[in-house]
């Protein structure tokens, strides 16, 4: 499929109640309202074509850009393409599960992600932290460095109560995934989320929303779930 088809296909499977969440959530025109799932039989049909990517995620269209994740070569972008797009990710589903997931399947995540959580812009800080949840969850503990995520655990309880509200989220995920992912690390990262407590995000135009990492780390517990590793991070 070309970049006409493609858009074409996008279009078609659009609907109004889901582009009407997405909007809500902070997606701006153009947008068509695709379901991630309904993405699925193009995706396979396409698979990995990083030139048509970047043609569609050049055009602002959020189901585009969406899309342009899925069939993007992770490995093939630099540090400058990877740059590139979260300056044009303009609000979190972009930024956290666009880009950063994009990234999480690439071999200079850890070193792009530092750079982002240090960068005191928000979603590149939210984009940063939720990168290395979803390298947490589905890479072998092996591949970090436990002093490293003890670090970052100690930031996280520092810093997360004056954190930009986006950042304040991917940070409590952050915890969370280290509690359930991150084994050398489970009981330190239990104690931060008692420490740290519960968390009120504030929203434009919706109520505020209370994150509660030791409250969800114990159902995961109940559930013998700790460990947890994902097979695949792109859909």
């Amino acid at each position: 499929m070309d970049f006409d088809a493609v858009m074409e296909e996008l279009e078609a499977l659009g609907k109004e109640r889901t582009k009407k969440m997405y909007i809500s959530n902070g997606a701006k025109e153009p947008v068509f309202g695709v379901a991630t799932g309904a993405m699925k039989p193009m995706s396979k049909k396409i698979k990995i074509n990083h030139p048509l990517a970047e043609l569609l995620y050049s055009t602002g269209n959020y189901d585009a850009m969406y899309f342009a994740g899925i069939i993007a070569d992770p490995k093939t972008m630099t540090r400058a393409d990877y740059d590139r797009w979260i300056e044009d990710a303009y609000f979190y589903m972009l930024s956290d599960y666009v880009v950063a997931v994009t990234l999480s399947e690439s071999d200079i995540a850890q070193e792009v992600a530092d750079e982002w959580i240090d960068s005191g812009q928000e979603l590149k800080m939210s984009a940063g932290w939720s990168c290395y949840c979803w390298l947490l969850g589905s890479r072998k503990d092996d591949a970090f460095e436990t002093g490293k995520i003890s670090g970052m655990l100690d930031r996280v309880e520092a810093d997360i109560h004056s954190a930009p509200e986006r950042t304040k989220t991917s940070m409590n995920n952050f915890i969370y995934t280290v509690a359930t992912s991150f084994q050398p690390l489970h009981d330190k990262a239990v104690e931060t989320a008692a420490r740290v407590g519960k968390i009120e995000i504030r929203r434009e135009n919706k109520k505020p929303a209370i994150l509660d990492a030791h409250g969800n780390i114990q159902k995961q517990v109940d559930k013998d779930r700790i460990g947890f590793k994902r097979k695949y991070v792109r859909c």
